[in-house]
């Protein structure tokens, strides 16, 4: 396997649990347009919050508008939110056009929204739900996009991965579980290895354009991500307790909201990542390649950043999309 060389921690003088706030203090987005998906749910919320401060343009794609204009009431106007459902491609292509058309030029795009460990479900095209949204839809938004990225001269585009990447590598020979048995956590992870891998091949085609990519691991954040998990699961893993209360080690290791989308929003505006791309970061930092059978609680699988794979999952994605 082929890994970046850039894939090691640099020097960033930052905690692993800062705020928004701090990662953004004295960064100036006035003038910028940044498209976050999910942005009005969990870490996405804060992620839209963080931007629009910073002087975004923050447009946020939504499968329930009316609830997305509720909760970002006061943070960004209505017409800023607009209707696309990830698990729909028509949707997906509309709703890309739409923003190509009114929006020439995008800065920034942070592939947020997401879904986990779900029961076997199919995407309105036939994919297994979780590699449709997590991967597939994202990918669709992102060629619709991708000549106002390239307008942008500098633009960064942010993928969210996950440490839960290690319970899954890519499994090109059935990726949509039409013959091998369902099983949520692995097919979650082969969507965020999936996801790691799109920022390493989109980073390899696209730098010369100008486009940087990176993949963010948040961290452990409770958010409505957990909402098909029974706390006797989250038990089992050690999140909570019988009350389902955080656990002692989640207090220790989780993080808010707040400090969840830092890392998303570090490698989207970070000065010391000028000249980089292909990478997966966790802590505001880029994370180190860690051996397959690894048990620490950082660090990333080569199999999630490795440019040949990410190069055929590229090829197999784009094939998978042609037919549907």
């Amino acid at each position: 396997m082929s890994i970046s060389t850039q894939q090691t921690p640099i020097d960033t003088g930052i905690g692993r649990k800062p705020e928004a706030a701090e990662v953004m203090e004295n960064i100036d987005l006035s003038g910028k347009t940044a498209v976050v998906t999910g942005g009005y749910s969990g870490i996405g919320i804060e992620t839209v919050r963080a931007l629009t401060n910073a002087g975004a343009t923050v447009l946020v794609p939504s499968r329930d508008v009316d609830r997305a204009i509720k909760t970002l009431d006061g943070i960004i106007p209505a017409e800023h939110i607009g209707f696309m459902d990830l698990s729909d491609l028509l949707t997906v292509a509309r709703y890309g056009e739409d923003l190509s058309s009114a929006y020439p030029v995008i800065d920034l795009a942070i592939f947020n929204a997401g879904v986990m460990a779900c029961p076997l479900d199919r995407t309105q095209q036939g994919l297994e739900w979780q590699l449709g949204v997590n991967h597939m839809g994202h990918f669709a938004l992102l060629q619709r996009i991708i000549n106002p990225l390239r307008a942008a001269n500098g633009a960064r585009l942010i993928t969210l991965s996950s440490i839960a990447h290690r319970m899954g590598a890519v499994d090109f020979s059935d990726m949509n579980y039409d013959q091998r048995p369902y099983d949520k956590w692995q097919a979650y992870g082969q969507a965020k290895s999936a996801q790691s891998l799109m920022a390493v091949e989109l980073d390899r085609r696209e730098k010369d354009s100008g486009i940087r990519s990176f993949s963010v691991h948040p961290g452990g954040i409770f958010t409505p991500l957990q909402r098909h998990l029974g706390n006797a699961e989250m038990a089992e893993f050690g999140w909570t307790d019988a009350d389902r209360n955080p656990s002692a080690v989640a207090e220790k290791l989780f993080k808010s909201p707040s400090q969840g989308c830092a890392t998303s929003l570090w490698a989207a505006t970070a000065v010391s990542l000028n000249g980089m791309g292909g990478v997966y970061c966790e802590d505001c930092n880029i994370s180190r390649v860690v051996p397959d059978d690894s048990n620490d609680f950082t660090g990333v699988r080569q199999w999630a950043v490795a440019s040949d794979i990410a190069e055929q999952l590229w090829a197999e994605t784009d094939r998978i999309l042609a037919r549907l």
